[in-house]
């Protein structure tokens, strides 16, 4: 299976919105509608070269400092459907 490492940056949140959305049971972020800015975007052939890539994302300062995040995601064998090697 593949995976996607992605460095973006964390949006800042209100503090009403967040007690709007603690309050109401919604989502302070939905990421499929309204993802975070990509910073950085690598892609890696199995899980522990994802996770090494992450850990190597993970020491930039911005990550360190709490102003970007790193997210491994797998990437299906259906995102693309059109290829006719099989991967």
């Amino acid at each position: 299976m593949r995976f996607l490492i992605v460095r973006t940056e964390i949006r800042a949140a209100a503090d009403t919105d967040i007690a709007a959305a603690w309050a109401g049971g919604g989502r302070l972020r939905d990421e499929t509608s309204a993802p975070e800015p990509r910073r950085q975007v690598v892609h890696a052939e199995d899980r522990d070269a994802a996770l090494l890539l992450a850990r190597a994302l993970s020491t930039v300062g911005a990550v360190r400092a709490g102003r970007h995040r790193v997210k491994v995601l797998p990437i299906s064998d259906l995102a693309h459907p059109y290829r006719r090697d099989g991967g």
